[in-house]
């Protein structure tokens, strides 16, 4: 798991926001030296994570190209889903350049919400491909059920139809995990975006949304494994 780059990266990810709803909690006093130090903890690990992102945008190039649509509608979603990931993943590299300071850090304002949009887009595309994706796994499920049924019904075998039956529940399960993931990361560059200010938008909710996101792409991850 750790040898993959997503696998370090997710742990990083629960690192980070694990400190950030304590530190957004107020469970330490601010005067405490252990509250300096995971801020300090904190702002280090969201800079390492920017690290892991180089040439990560490559990656959502070669999933559009090798993409295979079946409707305008795929296409379009598809386009924006990985069109505006691949802009993310591609612009906080230079967020990371600024911050390290590599780049004049004057720069590095804007280029964090045009990260910001990016992302939200990104996920706004996603969000709406693997809701049609859910619905054709429903669609299968369905199918599968209704032949099951009539196995049973007619007193012959169903074990194959029931192991993909199986297979298709567990699918659909990741899928719905997913969108989870993607609303929790929407959530997130929602709030870049409106600089925290909103509904649901505070330190705490966003910590919140952060871990969960991080904990369903850690799931995910290990399962592929």
């Amino acid at each position: 798991y750790l040898a993959k780059r997503d696998g370090v990266d997710k742990l990083l990810k629960i690192s980070r926001y694990a400190s950030k709803i304590i530190l957004a909690s107020s469970a330490l006093p601010e005067t405490l030296t252990l509250t300096s130090r995971l801020k300090s903890f904190e702002s280090s690990v969201g800079l390492s994570r920017k690290a892991f992102r180089l040439g990560k945008f490559v990656q959502d190039v070669n999933a559009l190209r090798s993409s295979q649509f079946d409707s305008k509608q795929d296409l379009a979603f598809s386009v924006i889903a990985y069109g505006g990931e691949g802009l993310y993943y591609f612009v906080e590299q230079f967020i990371w350049l600024s911050k390290s300071g590599l780049i004049d850090p004057k720069h590095s304002r804007n280029l964090q919400k045009l990260s910001a949009w990016a992302e939200f887009i990104g996920y706004l595309g996603s969000i709406s491909l693997k809701f049609r994706g859910l619905n054709r796994i429903r669609e299968d499920e369905a199918c599968l059920e209704s032949s099951i049924g009539i196995a049973i019904l007619r007193g012959i075998g169903f074990q194959e139809e029931k192991e993909k039956l199986r297979k298709v529940k567990e699918k659909k399960l990741m899928k719905k995990l997913s969108i989870f993931q993607d609303l929790a990361d929407g959530l997130m560059a929602l709030a870049d975006i409106r600089d925290g200010k909103g509904l649901l938008l505070g330190p705490l909710s966003v910590s919140c949304a952060g871990l969960l996101s991080a904990l369903i792409s850690t799931h995910k991850n290990w399962v592929s494994c």
